[in-house]
């Protein structure tokens, strides 16, 4: 299997992979914006997200970048409604 080097593409697999991070771990995602520690609380997870995400894409693209943006998109972002100090 090739490495994708396309940007878009690329993209679309880190959201991917962070919808099942998100859809697998409900209660940790909602702790975590509640407590402002989601970092601490899915450290296993992104990190094996991230792992994943890097074995399938290309280096010469920014791949640190693409995930740590859908990141934000996906876990952040679509958390908007949880109520927490953080917002």
């Amino acid at each position: 299997m090739s490495l994708i080097d396309n940007p878009d593409l690329a993209k679309r697999l880190a959201r991917a992979i962070l919808s099942d991070v998100a859809m697998y771990n409900p209660e940790k995602v909602e702790n975590g914006i509640k407590n402002d520690n989601i970092f601490d609380i899915l450290k296993e997870e992104l990190e094996e997200g991230r792992q994943h995400f890097y074995s399938r894409v290309a280096t010469d693209l920014d791949r640190e970048t693409i995930y740590d943006i859908a990141v934000v998109d996906v876990l952040i972002k679509r958390a908007g409604k949880i109520e927490s100090s953080i917002w």
